[in-house]
């Protein structure tokens, strides 16, 4: 298969654990240039308070901008059922580009009349900057990335491919975690299968960076503030 991004380019991945919604969180920096973007970003929510935070996403913008790093894009892999985005605040903060998958719209539709929001709520994706569809490229500085789309989790899933990494959402889990769940409004046990598989059919060497690490079966979660590839502070 031909992928339209140079998979040999390997750009420096910082990752960011949430403890409380077993979520990471990434700046991935264009080796190239001082260009990032963030990948699935999270507020902090006290569910029993009913409060919501940013200490998650202040950590982002102060590494960035301790990096002297300049963001052009937050993406979400898809719309999160555990957690909230901090892209707008983020973006308020920092600027860059918002985007997500094309079919977000029928995630608002659905998720729309569930809760009950009303005429108010808009379902047509405008809350958005960008709204990608499968194979579309932009660019993080002189780095090419594409959104390859891949439902089932949800019908806006995409994996994101920026030279040899590929940030799967919640397409794949952690190899003792598995697949994600398809009993969403709009899953599909099908159509995750053949985004797997989609998935799995890039480069043997390609680095997969997963959305969530649940640690299931005891297996105890370790994570730090991490920067992946060694060459990321040189």
């Amino acid at each position: 298969m031909t992928y339209p991004v140079n998979m040999n380019i390997t750009p420096d991945v910082q990752a960011f654990f949430d403890d409380a919604t077993n979520t990471i969180s990434y700046i991935v920096k264009d080796p190239t240039s001082d260009a990032c973007a963030i990948i699935d970003s999270v507020m902090d929510i006290d569910y029993a308070a009913g409060r919501i935070t940013f200490d998650h996403a202040d950590e982002l913008i102060r590494q960035i901008e301790t990096r002297g790093l300049k963001l052009e894009w937050i993406i979400e892999t898809h719309v999160h059922a555990d957690h909230l985005s901090a892209a707008p605040y983020i973006q308020q903060k920092l600027g860059g580009k918002i985007g997500v998958g094309h079919k977000i719209t029928v995630v608002q539709e659905v998720f729309g009349k569930v809760f009950n929001e009303g005429t108010e709520f808009q379902r047509d994706g405008s809350q958005f900057d960008a709204l990608f569809e499968d194979g579309d490229t932009y660019m993080i500085g002189n780095m090419q990335g594409f959104a390859m789309y891949t439902p089932g989790h949800t019908p806006a899933c995409m994996v994101h491919v920026m030279g040899n990494a590929a940030f799967t959402g919640d397409t794949l889990f952690m190899p003792d975690g598995g697949s994600a769940r398809c009993d969403f409004p709009g899953g599909s046990a099908e159509e995750l299968y053949d985004s797997i598989m989609k998935v799995l059919a890039l480069p043997d060497d390609m680095r997969l960076f997963m959305c969530h690490d649940y640690g299931p079966n005891g297996r105890d979660i370790q994570w730090e503030t991490t920067v992946a590839d060694e060459k990321a502070n040189n």
